[in-house]
């Protein structure tokens, strides 16, 4: 099994890159995670469209290869960890390549949306990208943890 988390931007708070590798680390190596962070284009010159499109291209080129595509998106269902377990569950015992996207500031282009199998929504809450990030890192490493019933998850 393999997942990536695809992401765009490079440069993120210290402290979410600490609290990203710390559940990074925590990962199985059988999950095969990896963060792939993409370079957010640059805005002057742009419009938004033209920043989501070229940013899309990147996820779509970046997600070649996965058999499960999920976006995250503002719109897209939400799901409890009890569920994200289970599809997690389901991913190991098919061997899925699966890429979880984050799009950038913008959010995702059409092209992304449509090249998704799934939509997800992280929160109603409007994060940061960052936080998006950690959560969405948080949310596989407590879904493995609930799956080996392992005490960090507690309901």
């Amino acid at each position: 099994m393999k997942i990536n988390l695809i992401v765009i931007g490079k440069k993120m708070p210290d402290w979410i890159q600490t609290g990203i590798h710390h559940y990074q680390k925590q990962l199985p190596s059988q999950l095969n995670f990896n963060l792939v962070a993409l370079e957010a284009q640059k805005r002057k010159g742009k419009n938004i469209e033209q920043i989501k499109e070229l940013e899309g291209d990147l996820i779509i080129k970046a997600s070649k290869g996965s058999s499960l595509i999920i976006a995250f998106d503002e719109h897209g269902k939400q799901h409890t960890t009890k569920a994200i377990a289970q599809q997690l569950g389901n991913w190991q015992q098919s061997g899925e390549s699966v890429s979880l996207i984050i799009g950038g500031a913008d959010g995702l282009s059409d092209a992304v949306k449509t090249h998704a199998n799934q939509l997800w929504g992280l929160s109603n809450l409007t994060l940061p990208h960052s936080m998006a990030r950690l959560l969405a890192v948080e949310q596989i490493y407590r879904a493995h943890s609930l799956l080996t019933n392992h005490p960090y998850h507690r309901e």
